[in-house]
């Protein structure tokens, strides 16, 4: 049996309901169902991820929802980023009609974020400053900021080239 198909979270932190709700919801969201033949998983995300638009919106939310109840139940404000940046990570790359469906089949966010969260409570990691993670999420998105600046503009020079 695939290693998915089990609880994430420690039995000590299972013991909140809350958190026991976050394990299993974090397993339908990501790995409920499997690929007949296959090692594959996915779950509700990827389905969701087939609708257009608000699919993608309904798992933003959901994703949302298991962060601020892990945060809420001890995640540090570092683990708290961390989660965040998987979320977004997953709610970007997912719009994309196709290559989004076939990221989620691979990333599975809220599975990943359920198994930092057992990490920080088993291992003690992602404890910490909250800021290097925040500044290398800005960082990231000020290069990806120039860098659609560089082609929007790239591409307005081929058009006038045109002319």
């Amino acid at each position: 049996m695939d290693k998915r198909d089990h609880p994430i979270l420690t039995d000590q932190q299972r013991a909140i309901p809350q958190l026991r709700w976050v394990d299993t919801f974090s397993r339908v969201l990501d790995t409920k169902f499997r690929i007949p033949g296959t090692d594959i998983r996915f779950g509700l995300d990827f389905i969701l991820g087939l609708v257009p638009g608000a699919g993608d919106m309904l798992s933003l939310g959901m994703s949302g929802t298991l962060v601020a109840t892990m945060a809420r139940h001890g995640a540090s404000p570092k683990l708290v980023a961390r989660m965040l940046v998987n979320v977004f990570l997953d709610a970007i790359v997912g719009s994309v009609p196709v290559l989004g469906n076939i990221f989620d089949l691979v990333y599975k966010a809220n599975y990943r974020n359920a198994e930092l969260m057992r990490e920080y409570y088993e291992e003690g990691k992602h404890t910490g400053s909250v800021w290097p993670v925040v500044i290398a999420v800005i960082v990231a998105i000020l290069v990806f900021m120039v860098i659609l600046v560089w082609i929007t503009i790239a591409i307005f020079e081929w058009i006038l080239s045109l002319f």
